[in-house]
């Protein structure tokens, strides 16, 4: 009875998604890149707390792909140098943390993970509304997406 609806609902989503991926500006999209994992991570602490095994470990590989193949693979290393170092060891850590969460079954490490990505994200919206309103908010920002819109420095 409620397919239909289920299937459109699903697919306005979908569109809106990549409607707001290809509308997004380079800081915007490391924002989306934080939300996906922070999303993926509650999921997987629900499925957690319902002794889902296989949804669990689905949601958390995919936080884990997120802050993997998103987050740290997109760092520019020459730019960023010891932030981009640091974020680099960060991301590992969460990684291994959602890993070890997974496996011991640990939602405290989950919720460790969350509350860094809530920071970082948090810091990127600053760096994203600093850009907006022409103020820089960060010398320079450590993902190469961001470095051709940043403003200058001086």
């Amino acid at each position: 009875m409620f397919g239909a609806i289920n299937k459109g609902v699903s697919t306005y989503k979908r569109i809106d998604l990549e409607t707001g991926v290809v509308d997004a500006n380079p800081l915007k999209l490391i924002v989306m890149l934080y939300e996906g994992a922070i999303e993926a991570c509650q999921t997987g602490l629900m499925h957690m707390r319902n002794e889902d095994i296989v949804k669990k470990g689905e949601a958390l590989s995919k936080a884990i792909m997120i802050i993997e193949s998103g987050l740290r693979l997109s760092l520019d290393r020459k730019v960023g140098e010891d932030i981009a170092q640091s974020l680099d060891a960060l991301y590992g850590y969460m990684s291994n943390r959602l890993y070890i969460g997974h496996l011991q079954n640990k939602p405290e490490y989950v919720l460790e993970v969350v509350k860094l990505l809530n920071d970082l994200k948090t810091a990127w919206v600053v760096i994203a509304d600093s850009q907006t309103t022409g103020t820089q908010a960060m010398p320079q920002t450590t993902h190469p997406q961001n470095q051709q819109n940043m403003p200058a420095k001086g």
